[in-house]
């Protein structure tokens, strides 16, 4: 599979990555082998990038139970600053993070996370500083080796824009293309690492209804991608496109140069090969196809927020 640096972290991974959410929030105790097969199964396909968070259900503990011998064979991210169990304490301590990352050391039965990324804060918070301290806090002591931010919109700016940061996760796709403008120029000029989340747009694209792919979560969560799909599919066939949706979709998001890596879960590793043997392929779409999609979000998105 196709490797690339990211950012200026030395570290090199795949531009196809798994992420974990799926596997930690919708799987119990008893999915262990489910959860073993889903992981195994990546590393065994050429994946080497990992995305979990510490609020992310059993994710981190399911990691430090099938793959914690595998250690040298992935690069592994994770994020903190939720309380968990959620809702039951104060988010967003110094405390709060430097314990959320010796829980995740534990879990996860490492020394060290490849990266840890502060989870969706706000500017106030951001701007308050003890978090940040407390990442860096943890990087000095060897416990994280780079450091980072995952969110949207303008709390994802100034992350950007502060410098204080070496990689950016946020979402990008055809129907949410709005940190194209926003946020990817900060990302190039800054030299950070660029992490792009539901970088299909929740498989909304070509389809009449609406897919629901995350039937966990409130039904309102696909409902705008959805929308904006069908708005921008009232231009008629893109031109040039693949027959294949989620092609296209992929292949869009892939297309920027300044993405590092797409993080896509799923629970099923046929689905998960499927996935790799598509992007392993080059995953060459057309600059006739993206310049359209580009042309159809511009004409009718400019004032779409980016969804979280």
């Amino acid at each position: 599979m196709e490797t690339t640096a990211l950012g200026k972290t030395g570290l090199e991974i795949t531009r196809l990555g798994i992420g974990l959410s799926e596997i930690g929030s919708i799987l119990s105790a008893e999915d262990e082998k489910t959860a073993s097969d889903v992981l195994n199964s990546a590393l065994d396909n050429g994946i080497n990038f990992l995305d979990t968070a510490a609020c992310y259900g059993l994710s981190e503990e399911f990691i430090g139970k099938a793959i914690p011998t595998r250690r040298d064979e992935y690069v592994l991210a994770s994020k903190a600053g939720h309380y968990v169990p959620r809702g039951e304490g104060e988010d967003w301590t110094y405390d709060l993070v430097t314990e959320s990352i010796e829980r995740s050391l534990t879990l996860m039965k490492t020394d060290h996370l490849d990266l840890i990324q502060l989870h969706s804060c706000v500017v106030e918070v951001l701007e308050k500083g003890d978090v940040i301290r407390a990442i860096q806090d943890a990087k000095q002591a060897g416990k994280v080796n780079h450091i980072g931010y995952s969110g949207d919109n303008e709390n994802a700016k100034w992350a950007v824009d502060s410098g204080l940061f070496e990689t950016l996760q946020t979402s990008y796709s055809l129907v949410d293309q709005g940190a194209r403008a926003n946020l990817f120029p900060g990302v190039v000029e800054q030299g950070m690492g660029l992490i792009i989340k539901r970088p299909i747009g929740n498989a909304v694209w070509g389809r009449a209804t609406d897919p629901n792919p995350y039937w966990h979560m409130p039904s309102s969560y696909t409902e705008e991608y959805f929308r904006r799909g069908v708005e921008m599919a009232k231009a008629g066939p893109v031109e040039d496109a693949p027959d294949n949706d989620i092609e296209l979709a992929m292949g869009f998001t892939l297309s920027r140069p300044e993405v590092s890596t797409v993080i896509v879960g799923t629970l099923n590793p046929r689905h998960l090969e499927s996935n790799v043997q598509m992007a392993g392929g080059g995953l060459s779409i057309s600059d006739a196809a993206i310049a359209d999609l580009e042309r159809r979000y511009d004409a009718i998105g400019s004032d779409w927020e980016q969804r979280g």
